[in-house]
């Protein structure tokens, strides 16, 4: 006989079991851009393989065998337009390609051999040279390296216009591209390292060398419309156009001419492209890149995001504190807005919305907290790196003068939202809906690397000693983690390094035309001296038109790009203004930074429009208002030199607390929330106004301050009185 079995009911405490807390995975996972090629089989092997060697050839030759610094720069710029356009398409793509694909390849295919022929003659002219001759015959420079380059180089990129392939198939136009690339650093290869070198810039520069650098200022240009959009590529050519256009404008804009050939022999010299944004990307930029990228292959980002849930995310609005934190800790290392929103705020941007903040807020918190990671010592999105190269200042000074105001950043933004959840009546995250913090404390080792990092700095090693000693700590630690990384994961990381690196080292040739532009033009000079008149009026009204210059200068352009033309143009005014060079390159770092929250054109903020679903604009408009601070800090380490630690210990300390409070008071202001209700416009103008008496650091304007938010506390406090009963 079969026994029947019969349906048990389920216990009701089974369906009642709290769900599994959030635990935060893929914070690392590479994001993929819209115009990348997915290639696979023995394509993608040899991408790996080629971005493999790209990063252990820095690390080579930045610990082990130093290269001649021209040679070396030229090598890295090469390399990433090499691996950029094997990787980016320069147009859609498509799963039915056009039929004119085919006839795109023919034209492809024909113009590669001139650029094979120019590519030859690079070889030629090394051979010619090394049998003695002084210079290369013009007629070989002209005609059979010259014309051909620079035909190839312009039907390539208007091939790449044309196409339309699908994600995984190779370009031939690019191909072209690849070779051009070749030949243009050939070129320069041959002749800087010969006694033509020191022609550059004069009437005897060699013809060939306006060729090559004409060709390689178009790679780049086209590169940096592939990885960063045409913002930066605009501005770049409305500097180059100056160069030429400059002797028939009017008055402070005017200035003598450069010749096409003694522009262009020099633009691709130390004054500009291999100038001092090169040499950071080819040393600091690239070796933290490196770094990252072993965090990222030992899964650290996912830790840094549930460390920050365990943390604060039971507290009201949590997940967007966990933005804050998080974001913080991720936008400090990768060194780029947009990039820091796509890698967290897919994480943190729904669940900010599941607990009550709408989608508009959600994105705008996301994108300044990602904003601020660039402000965030030690790394500051190597922005720090770039202001040590061109002050001269001490890397370690400089990462000390920026405790204070990242602290004030991120202070402000941790207020904003705070007392956007207490208006709004926003709960935190449920205990069961998080990770257990007692089991991330166990893996805090993880942090080790950064604080190796940290401590090699403060002892004197040199950056790129402990940049590296911290990279080979990310690898070590790794091995006390789930997440060990073997020599398969060292090479992923390698290759990851190398991807990484393309967009910040394309962008950062492209700002040193513009830096070489201001160089040759002397541009920069007028704007000094409008600064000065300016000056003359009113020395806030100075400030406040360098800052909508570096503001403007840094709109739709990645942090790196964005301070180096800010640099070059507004810090040498400000300077001749009478204030420290580090007071200065601070305060245009700070807006170029906080250009990438400015409407109309906030990068960080249209990333987080798109995760969050939200109006662009209207996102870039909240995260302009929970950013107000950023805006204001530099103005305020301006009239208070002890917020950049210039001062004794007591008054430092007195200007963190003072300025702290101005912080929440202005925070509380433009939130319209105080002392947990509701602010009416009274209260919010009296806060506002005791807000900026706090922040100017002064003991009397301190004391002037207190007392008007004592008054907006007792004026608020009369507002909240329950109205009396009526008598009987």
């Amino acid at each position: 006989m079969t026994q029947s079995t019969a349906h048990t009911p389920e216990d009701p405490r089974l369906s009642e079991r709290p769900p599994a807390p959030v635990l935060v995975e893929g914070v690392d996972d590479e994001p993929v851009e819209g115009n990348r090629r997915m290639f696979h089989g023995w394509l993608l092997r040899a991408v790996a393989l080629l971005a493999i060697a790209y990063s252990a050839f820095h690390l080579y030759v930045l610990n082990i065998a130093p290269m001649e610094t021209w040679s070396f720069r030229i090598i890295h710029v090469a390399g990433a337009l090499i691996l950029g356009f094997l990787l980016f398409s320069g147009s859609r793509f498509s799963d039915s390609p056009a039929r004119r694909q085919r006839w795109l390849d023919a034209a492809a295919l024909l113009a590669l051999l001139p650029a094979l022929y120019a590519l030859w003659q690079s070889f030629a002219m090394y051979l010619l040279l090394q049998d003695g001759a002084m210079r290369v015959p013009v007629e070989i420079e002209v005609w059979h390296y010259g014309w051909p380059l620079l035909a190839a180089s312009a039907v390539g990129i208007v091939l790449g216009w044309l196409q339309c392939q699908r994600r995984s198939r190779f370009s031939l136009p690019d191909l072209v591209l690849i070779v051009c690339a070749l030949a243009s650093a050939g070129y320069f290869l041959v002749v800087f390292n010969s006694p033509m070198r020191m022609s550059t810039g004069t009437p005897f520069a060699p013809v060939g060398m306006t060729f090559a650098a004409v060709a390689g200022t178009a790679l780049i240009m086209e590169l940096t419309r592939r990885v960063a959009g045409l913002a930066l590529v605009i501005i770049a050519l409305l500097f180059v156009g100056y160069v030429f256009a400059g002797p028939h404008l009017p008055s402070f804009l005017g200035y003598p001419g450069l010749s096409l050939q003694r522009f262009f022999s020099q633009v691709y010299t130390d004054i500009g492209v291999l100038g001092p944004t090169t040499a950071v990307s080819s040393t600091y930029i690239i070796l933290f890149i490196i770094f990252a990228a072993f965090l990222q292959a030992s899964k650290v980002g996912d830790y840094f995001v549930n460390f920050a849930f365990a943390v604060a995310g039971r507290s009201r609005g949590g997940p967007a504190k966990v933005s804050i934190f998080a974001s913080g800790l991720m936008g400090m290392i990768n060194g780029t807005s947009a990039g820091n929103v796509v890698s967290t705020g897919s994480l943190t941007i729904p669940l900010m919305k599941k607990v009550g903040y709408n989608k508009k807020t959600a994105g705008a918190v996301e994108a300044a907290a990602s904003t601020g990671g660039q402000i965030m010592p030690p790394i500051m999105g190597a922005g720090a790196f770039i202001m040590a190269e061109i002050t001269g200042i001490p890397y370690t000074e400089i990462a000390i003068a920026a405790v204070i105001p990242a602290i004030l950043y991120f202070a402000s933004v941790y207020f904003m939202v705070d007392l956007e959840a207490a208006k709004t009546g926003m709960r935190g995250m449920r205990k069961d809906e998080l990770p257990v913090l007692s089991k991330l404390l166990r893996q805090v080792y993880l942090f080790v690397p950064i604080l190796i990092l940290i401590v090699a700095l403060f002892l004197g090693y040199s950056v790129i000693r402990a940049g590296t000693l911290a990279t080979v700590a990310a690898a070590v630690v790794s091995w006390l983690s789930p997440n060990k990384m073997g020599l398969r994961g060292i090479l992923r990381a390698l290759e990851l390094a190398g991807i990484m690196s393309i967009q910040i080292i394309v962008v950062c040739a492209c700002a040193g035309v513009i830096v070489g532009v201001i160089a040759l033009t002397g541009v920069g000079a007028r704007f000094s001296s409008l600064l000065l008149g300016l000056a003359d009026a009113s020395q806030l009204l100075a400030l406040v038109f360098a800052m909508l210059i570096s503001i403007i200068l840094g709109m739709g352009m990645p942090t790196t790009a964005a301070y180096a033309v800010a640099a070059s143009v507004v810090a040498p005014g400000l300077i001749q203004l009478g204030i420290d060079p580090l007071t200065a390159h601070f305060f245009v770092f700070y807006f170029a930074v906080v250009s990438a929250i400015t409407p109309p054109v906030a990068l960080a903020s249209f990333a987080a429009a798109g995760i969050s679903g939200a109006n662009p604009m209207q996102t870039s408009m909240a995260s302009f208002k929970i950013g107000l601070a950023a805006f204001i800090v530099p103005f305020m380490f301006f009239y208070n030199g002890a917020l950049l630690m210039n001062a004794s210990y007591l008054a430092i300390a007195q200007a963190l607390v003072t300025a702290s409070i101005g912080v929440y008071l202005l925070s509380a202001g433009v939130q319209a929330w105080f002392l947990r209700q509701a602010a009416n416009w009274p209260v919010r103008a009296l806060l506002i106004g005791a807000a900026f008496l706090m922040i100017a650091g002064g003991l009397v304007t301190d004391l002037l301050g207190i007392g008007t938010a004592i008054a907006a506390f007792v004026l608020q406090r009369q507002f909240s009185r329950p109205a009396p009963l009526p008598q009987a």
